[in-house]
């Protein structure tokens, strides 16, 4: 019986999985009123992470990525939390660069006298 092999980057497989781990608790803050409310669910789901360390089976690690992905996109926040100068933000772009040509002033009248 053939087994399977770890890709030759397995470093790269390793970032993908840190990458999911990340965007599941940056999700749950999405979800938390409050940093302690958030604080504790991060806690249970980086437990959760943790519990399946040890594993080695190939196709139980593909199923349990399956299964967390899943899981992921059926709890995702339908309005999650964009910090608003951000792209896609309230206050993106509010203020925009004004035209060449416009000069501001930013002594407000008091200028010096000569």
């Amino acid at each position: 019986e053939q087994r399977r092999q770890w890709p030759r980057d397995s470093e790269r497989n390793e970032r993908d999985i840190g990458c999911n781990i990340l965007s599941s608790i940056k999700d749950t803050l999405n979800w938390a009123v409050h940093r302690h409310l958030f604080y504790k669910d991060a806690s249970d789901l980086r437990e959760r992470f943790e519990a399946n360390r040890h594993v080695e089976d190939l196709d139980t690690i593909d199923r349990m990525i399956a299964d967390g992905e899943a899981a992921y996109n059926k709890w995702r926040h339908p309005d999650p939390y964009i910090v608003p100068w951000a792209p896609g933000g309230s206050k993106f772009t509010r203020n925009p660069t004004p035209p060449s040509g416009i000069e501001i002033v930013y002594d407000y009248g008091r200028e010096e006298n000569d």
